[in-house]
Formats: C-alpha cells, structure tokens, sequence
C-alpha cells in the first residue's frame, strides 16, 4: 500500500528549503584563489541559503577577503548565472589582481543580518580554484545537508525515446541525491549508442565531478545532451556508466515509468 494523501497527523517530508534566509557555521579552512593569489582565506565562513534555494554560498567575515583587491561595480545585466545570488544585493563588486579584472566577482548581500560577511562568486571559469582544506572543489560549496548514495542494483531499467529502445539493463547503479529525483546510471554495453551522437557539452558537479561525456539523441525527433557520463568521478560506482533524463525520455523501472518531477 502505498500513502497518497496527507493530513494533519501526517505529511510527508520533504528537503527543507525554507522561506526565509538561512545560514550554517562551517568550521573548514576554504580558499579562492586568482592565480597564486588567495583571494579568500578563512576560517569562520558560514554558508548562505537565500529563500527556497538548494545551493548555498559561502559568506566570509570581510577581513578574511583581500578587499584592497575589491572595486564598487555596477550591477550584472543581465543575471549572471544560476550560481549567482538570485536576489538583488547591497553593492557589486569587481575584482582587479595586477592586468587581470574579474567582474562582478564578490557581492554583499542586502540583509543587516549579514553585515560584515562577502559572497565571493565559485561560479565555474571565475575565480581559478576553491580548496576546502586541501581538496579542490568547484561549481559551488557542498551543502552539508545534502547527501548522494550510490547503490548497485538488479532493477530493469528500459529508456526509450518514441519507439526505439536506447538502453535496456538489469544492473544499473542508482544515484540518490537529496531533492533531486533518482537517476539510474546503465553500463555502456547495456546502452545501444548507436543510436547517440556525442556532444561537446560537458558539466561540474561538487559530489560526483566532471561530466565530460555528453550525447544527443536525433529520432524520433533530436534532444540535445540527453544522456551523460562520468569517466573519472569522485564516486567510483558510477564511473563510466551512462545515465539519462528521465524528465526528458521514457524512463521505465520494473515496467513502471519513472514519473518526471513536478515543475
């Protein structure tokens, strides 16, 4: 039986993204940096989560960020990015380190309660590196909230896209990641890439690394980048393995089609 409705004795859970501004301390050693510049070097950052929003920022205390470095600008036009506060802030700034200008690099955001803290922008192809202690990490701060399992399993998997079959599998690896829905990552043998052009797309991901393997689909009708890999990731189980939109294709699990998240 499964429960369908709620009421008030019972809701379900779901990850909390509240409404309001929220904040964690973090205890890490982070740094950015430009070049061999650190631009930040801190110690008692916290992590920032504007209203209703997944992906935190660090803020850091103004006297762990070379401000000397830091010139007033004016706002992006038009927003910058996804990783990028998505609410208008106090003041913009640009970033100067000797020829080198980085726009739009640090901001402060326009909430008295956080007065005397920087957001300095981890946006990819920005700043040069981030390090949490001496570990690289990159697109944007690990929530310590969030969790990924990866989990071999013996579930049949069938993708189609119309009436062609793209991959079929009984050993895929399921990645479970908080808020976002399952994704069955297949073995190449199991995926029918003839089917699939590869694409020069590529993406970063804090938990799992670098997607580098990207592949379009062209009948019935052409999907772009609908199926991805990781051929070196920070989590072994799914190396090499491909997975696809579910949001995008018919995604079916033991024959029950994987419904698309709400939008």
């Amino acid at each position: 039986m499964t429960v369908t409705s709620t009421t008030e004795n019972l809701v379900r859970r779901f990850a909390d993204y509240p409404t309001t501004w929220s904040y964690e301390p973090s205890a890490r050693w982070v740094r950015g940096f430009v070049g061999d510049t650190a631009i930040v070097d801190s110690r008692e950052q916290i992590l920032v989560w504007e209203p209703r929003h997944k992906v935190p920022e660090y803020g850091f205390p103004v006297a762990d960020v070379r401000t000397e470095l830091l010139t007033p600008s004016d706002a992006p036009e038009p927003d910058l990015a996804y990783y990028r506060p998505r609410r208008p802030v106090r003041q913009w700034f640009d970033l100067r380190d000797g020829d080198r200008v980085i726009r739009h690099a640090a901001w402060q955001w326009d909430l008295p309660e956080l007065e005397g803290y920087l957001g300095v922008t981890w946006f990819p192809g920005v700043l040069d590196r981030w390090l949490e202690e001496d570990e690289v990490v990159f697109t944007h701060p690990r929530d310590p909230y969030n969790r990924v399992d990866a989990l071999p399993s013996s579930r049949h998997v069938v993708v189609r896209h119309g009436d062609r079959v793209l991959a079929e599998s009984t050993s895929p690896v399921v990645v479970y990641e908080t808020g976002l829905p399952p994704r069955y990552y297949l073995p190449r043998e199991d995926v029918r890439l003839e089917l699939l052009t590869p694409t020069d797309t590529w993406s970063e991901c804090p938990y799992k690394g670098y997607a580098t393997d990207y592949w379009s689909t062209e009948h019935p009708e052409p999907i772009a980048d609908i199926a991805w890999s990781y051929p070196e990731p920070s989590i072994p189980a799914i190396a090499g393995l491909i997975a696809f939109y579910s949001e995008r294709l018919e995604v079916t699990v033991d024959g029950q089609r994987v419904t698309p998240p709400a939008a």
